[in-house]
């Protein structure tokens, strides 16, 4: 039988029959059918209507079509008859042998049970009660978490016929889940669970109690659902919201957990993750959780803090902890300008909201999708010590913050995420400068230089703007007479982060060079720190005509330095070759002569005065140690193993101990 629609045609189509004009040129078989047609025919798509053709599988389930209406086809069950019903009930063959039938879906059509409903189900992920046909699949998630808001709403309800159409949908669904829901009460009261209900007692907007990178966290469970993982196998996913800051602001970002399939029950607290109403001292947790996130708040934006204890290093292939023992940097922004293989995409915490996407099938555990935008622009103020203006964060936020924040370690020149446990205060040594052996007149001047430049940097300016407002000071002279030591007393003293930079950290080649000098230098700035270029020999050295490739590495140096605009430190062992441009550059020279038997013994005393379990160690000791013509650096490193000897032995570190090195050494005492 022909379709009832077969051959309709718009007003004004083309007549059975076309006259074609002759056509003396030359076109391809393609062409000539496009415009003539077939034999006797319509031209080829210019009838306006429509063919309905029918699907037909042949006897090895290979689909053919036909114009042929298939026979045995029952009417539509749902139409104008169905519509009246508050309910629409799809039952299919149980499973399960003590009944025959079971509810695959319910359709709710009642304007007046979505009205209820969209109070009961609110902010519920994947649920829209506005939808003219609301489907809810088996297992009924949604009525299972909210069972008591409904049966709460049952008993406030005074309206006749709302409230008999809400305990119609209370009895439908009692019937059903009555087995989930007793299952759910035994586990809640037991306080164990199976595997094959462990959605039961996550119901999502729920806190949960977790770990991230062995930290104790809380997140927010969005949705949960049985996956079978890559690795895990079989599992149940919990995508929760976690709050992160991004070096902008704070949001929300997505905190995945999984709890691995087992047998039997198992006790809730012992699960990998469980909600937090479950875990025995939950006042006790989310206090500490609290206040933990106060630090993480406070800690958004730049600070230099010290750290003791592990860190986290996320390269491509995954995360790996690192003992750091030393100063940071805590700068989620700087860290994001470096690591962009690992940049945050926070959702706002004002404009989130839940994206309703209800299937037909099943309008369960859908994944929230949130609005991307942010009232504001990012805040660049990286010199301040915390992100001014703006809100600070709800107690439910504090709650569920990260336990990192990302930054830089000084000295082991990586980019980290740092526990917030593990951070404190700097202990500034604040005899650093004065233990400095130099004449008074040098030290007085470099301090003097130093603090006005980090207090009133833009006070100068060159005649183009940003130009020449930095200061560059080079230290010269032997090894191990210090001239480090001068740059990090320098930067002990003023309290600001000391940045210590080598040609190797910058690369083999001009291009890379550059980059990286641009980079280190910008971001130096803003944190107010020293910079200290250990070794600069490569920069410093005259041009010529022979080696073009260090020319440009050179030249790319002196440009940069240009537009620096704090402090900077360049040490050499060598000065006699500099670049005649250079000269014009530097605002303040240091020769550093070799260490005299005076200055020896200063540097001696200076070091055997740090010694924690003290030292015996007389004056006519130290009057035979200053007699070595040794460097600073080699009797940093004598004391260093005279202290470990001693200490192996279980002594005060005396005179025998520093001889016992001495000699080992190769020096006579």
């Amino acid at each position: 039988m022909a379709s009832d629609h077969e051959g309709h045609a718009c007003a004004g189509s083309a007549p059975d029959s076309i006259v074609h004009e002759q056509n003396h040129g030359v076109s391809t078989g393609s062409e000539t059918e496009s415009v003539k047609g077939r034999e006797g025919g319509a031209a080829i798509g210019m009838v306006c209507g429509k063919k309905d053709l029918y699907q037909r599988l042949d006897k090895h389930n290979k689909v053919t079509w036909t114009e042929e209406l298939p026979s045995g086809l029952d009417e539509a069950a749902e139409g104008e008859e169905t519509e009246k019903y508050a309910l629409i009930i799809r039952n299919k063959k149980s499973e399960d042998s003590r009944k025959k039938l079971e509810i695959d879906s319910i359709i709710i059509q009642s304007p007046l049970l979505k009205s209820v409903l969209h109070n009961v189900l609110k902010d519920y992920p994947g649920v829209t009660t506005t939808l003219s046909r609301l489907i809810f699949s088996a297992p009924f998630r949604p009525f299972v978490h909210r069972r008591r808001q409904l049966i709460e709403a049952l008993n406030d309800e005074k309206d006749e016929e709302t409230k008999s159409h809400l305990e119609l949908l209370k009895h439908i669904l009692d019937g059903e889940l009555k087995d989930i829901i007793a299952a759910t009460d035994d586990y809640t009261k037991s306080k164990v669970v199976t595997y094959e209900h462990i959605w039961t007692i996550f119901q999502p907007g729920c806190m949960v109690y977790a770990s991230r990178f062995g930290k104790p966290v809380a997140v927010r469970l969005v949705s949960g659902n049985f996956i079978k993982h890559q690795h895990l196998g079989p599992c149940f996913q919990l995508k929760c919201d976690r709050v992160d800051w991004d070096g902008s602001r704070f949001g929300y970002d997505v905190s995945p957990h999984f709890i691995t399939a087992f047998e039997g029950t198992v006790p809730i607290t012992e699960l990998e993750c469980f909600p937090l109403s479950y875990h025995p001292d939950e006042k006790g947790v989310k206090e500490k959780l609290i206040a933990r996130g106060r630090q993480f708040e406070i800690l958004a934006g730049y600070h230099y803090k010290s750290y003791k204890g592990r860190a986290v290093q996320t390269t491509r292939f995954g995360p790996t902890m690192i003992t750091v023992d030393g100063r940071i940097i805590i700068d989620s922004n700087a860290h994001k300008a470096s690591n962009t293989h690992l940049r945050l995409y926070l959702r706002p915490l004002d404009h989130a909201r839940v994206s309703i996407k209800v299937q037909a099938q099943d309008s369960d555990d859908e994944w929230s999708e949130y609005d991307s935008e942010y009232d504001d622009g990012p805040d660049d103020n990286l010199e301040a010590p915390a992100v001014k203006h703006r809100r600070p964060l709800t107690e439910e936020q504090l709650l569920i913050c990260t336990p990192v924040v990302r930054g830089y370690a000084l000295r082991a020149k990586l980019w980290l995420e740092f526990f917030i446990d593990s951070i404190s205060e700097i202990v500034f040594d604040h005899t650093a400068f004065d233990s400095l052996v130099l004449p008074e007149g040098h030290k007085s001047l470099i301090l003097a230089i130093a603090q006005t430049q980090i207090k009133k940097k833009h006070l100068f300016d060159d005649v183009i703007a940003g130009k020449g407002r930095g200061i560059i000071m080079l230290l010269s002279g032997g090894p191990g007479i210090g001239k480090t030591l001068t740059a990090e007393s320098v930067a002990e003293h003023l309290r600001v982060p000391l940045y210590v930079m080598s040609a190797s950290d910058l690369g083999a080649n001009s291009s890379d060079i550059e980059t990286g000098l641009t980079r280190v230098l910008d971001r130096v700035a803003k944190w107010n720190a020293v910079l200290l270029l250990d070794e600069c020999d490569v920069f410093l050295e005259a041009r010529s005509t022979h080696d073009l490739d260090r020319n440009r590495i050179v030249s790319i140096f002196l440009r940069t330095l240009e537009y620096y605009e704090g402090i900077l430190f360049l040490t050499t062992n060598r000065v006699k070759n500099m670049d005649d441009a250079f000269n014009s550059r530097i605002h303040f020279r240091l020769a550093y002569p070799d260490l005299n038997e005076q200055a020896r013994r200063k540097v001696w005393e200076g070091f055997l005065g740090r010694q924690q379990g003290g030292h015996d160690v007389s004056g006519d000791d130290l009057a035979k140690l200053e007699k070595l013509d040794i460097n600073g650096r080699v009797i940093k490193n004598v004391l260093k193993s005279a202290t470990l000897l001693s200490s192996h032995r279980d002594e005060k570190l005396g005179f025998r101990h520093l001889q016992t090195v001495l000699q080992i050494d190769g020096h006579e005492v």
